[in-house]
């Protein structure tokens, strides 16, 4: 989904208030998917999505599940062929062996055929059709849950309590936040709870002392910045873009003018630099980062277990 987060979603206003009513759509797309003959697939399934739209650490987290597994199975990534997500897609293309298409069904049945033995699918917990071995649902600990609305009122595609239905919740992201584990636990006590943080890989190909212009089209832009701040980046300016924005020339001239009049340096995500055309990429710095996980030898052992 292409967007920027409405501000309004963020807590209990006159303007949630207002669509509230509107949610009841919602609630009854999500009714009628609980009615679907669920298929079973030859593959075992681990299938990590969110029901808070956008910037909660899917792909991350996909890439990490997919460290722990690649040394036992026969791994591979499934993720819908949307075209405005080309990012992700050359992202897991970069981290492992993908199959990407139209319809997720049609992936599974291909991986099976290839003799893989785990897919790991990149978002799809709202297909409710797909009987996965395991489901994961992950959250962000900065934007939390929001006003804890559906859409369009608030941030989430389900109601929060089919938390309770999911194998293992993740929170991904810098601030501590007690106040969502403490919901989760009033939701279902017994929930596995894991945690995630984000750590830079190539520190070392940057200079410190310099400013930056830091720019990205991201779910969770602010994720970003403050991974950025964590590790002592001088931030100057930033520009932000819709999620999967998809950068045109102009877009980059922009960026560029930008940069060289105020002395900045560009710096980006890894996905959106794998959204830029090679063109594109001149001049432009990412920071590779991977998800840190807590206790993970034990969600290695969940995993396993699972399969």
């Amino acid at each position: 989904m292409k967007l920027i987060k409405p501000k309004f979603w963020k807590t209990k206003n006159f303007i949630s208030l207002i669509l509230y009513p509107l949610s009841a759509v919602t609630f009854l797309i999500n009714s009628i998917k609980k009615f679907s003959i669920k298929k079973t697939f030859e593959i075992k399934t681990i299938c990590i999505g969110n029901i808070f739209i956008g910037g909660t650490g899917k792909t991350p987290l996909a890439i990490e599940i997919n460290e722990l597994l690649k040394n036992k199975f026969r791994t591979v990534f499934i993720k819908k062929n949307y075209k405005n997500q080309i990012d992700e897609i050359n992202l897991l293309n970069n981290k492992g062996k993908i199959i990407s298409s139209s319809n997720r069904e049609d992936a599974l049945l291909a991986a099976s055929k290839k003799k893989y033995q785990v897919a790991i699918l990149d978002d799809g917990l709202q297909q409710k059709n797909i009987n996965y071995n395991l489901r994961i649902a992950c959250f962000n600990s900065e934007y939390g849950l929001g006003n804890e609305f559906t859409l369009p009122a608030g941030p989430l595609r389900e109601n929060l309590s089919v938390i309770k239905n999911y194998d293992l919740i993740f929170l991904n992201g810098e601030k501590n936040n007690k106040k969502i584990l403490s919901k989760f636990k009033s939701i279902n006590k017994d929930l596995k709870i894991f945690e995630g943080k984000y750590k830079p890989l190539n520190l070392n190909k940057f200079n410190l002392k310099k400013k930056y212009l830091m720019f990205c089209g991201i779910g969770n832009p602010d994720e970003f910045e403050q991974t950025l701040i964590k590790y002592k980046f001088n931030i100057s300016k930033k520009i932000i873009f819709p999620d999967h924005h998809k950068f045109s020339n102009i877009d980059l001239k922009k960026l560029n003018y930008n940069a060289s009049r105020d002395n900045l340096t560009l710096i980006t995500t890894e996905k959106d630099f794998f959204r830029l055309n090679k063109a594109q990429r001149k001049n432009i710095k990412f920071l590779k980062i991977k998800l840190e996980i807590k206790n993970r030898e034990k969600l290695k052992k969940i995993l396993i277990s699972k399969l």
